[in-house]
């Protein structure tokens, strides 16, 4: 826990406007995860193979559509996860990049370009579960769901998909509105 508490400084200076895709993620079923190079990104089913269009959410029995496509801080990944991208994917999102997530930086709203395509922050919360807790531990928890975590959105945020397209590993992430 100390390790990861001083990495909050590595957290705060990821780049506010000029990121990167360092690694997407597909879940094609539940537990499931495959790490490709490159994906596509679609407004009615999410990422292409990915099992979002098909997985109900516990509040409404259909997928979310706030919750299409959840985006977590390659930073604050490695310092729960470690370095090896195998075990980045336990984290459950699909793209991990080295950008500003905090809601300061994109409040709801605020459209990325991600690639070809242009996602949006929604206002639904990205919090730490159960299962994040058992593939990282409970301290692990407690610290992205800490008041420092909500405030630097460092389970992650969710967006959905306005425009799509292809992105790629390496792309940049940038500001497309504010």
């Amino acid at each position: 826990m100390e390790a990861v508490e001083a990495g909050l400084d590595s957290v705060r200076a990821a780049p506010a406007d000029n990121g990167r895709v360092e690694l997407i993620v597909r879940r094609p079923e539940v537990d499931a995860r495959e790490l490709v190079e490159e994906a596509t990104l679609d407004p009615d089913v999410g990422l292409v193979g990915d099992n979002w269009h098909v997985k109900p959410s516990l509040k409404t029995g259909a997928p979310n559509p706030e919750a299409q496509l959840t985006v977590m801080n390659a930073r604050v990944t490695a310092l729960v996860a470690g370095d090896d991208p195998e075990r980045w994917a336990q984290a459950g999102d699909q793209l991990f990049v080295d950008l500003d997530l905090s809601y300061r930086n994109l409040p709801p709203g605020t459209r990325l370009q991600v690639g070809e395509a242009v996602i949006e922050v929604t206002d639904e919360p990205h919090r730490g579960c159960g299962k994040f807790s058992s593939r990282f531990g409970v301290e692990a928890l407690k610290f992205v769901n800490s008041a420092v975590g909500r405030e630097l959105n460092m389970r992650g945020i969710n967006t959905k998909i306005v425009t799509g397209g292809v992105v790629r590993t390496g792309d940049a992430v940038t500001k497309a509105s504010p």
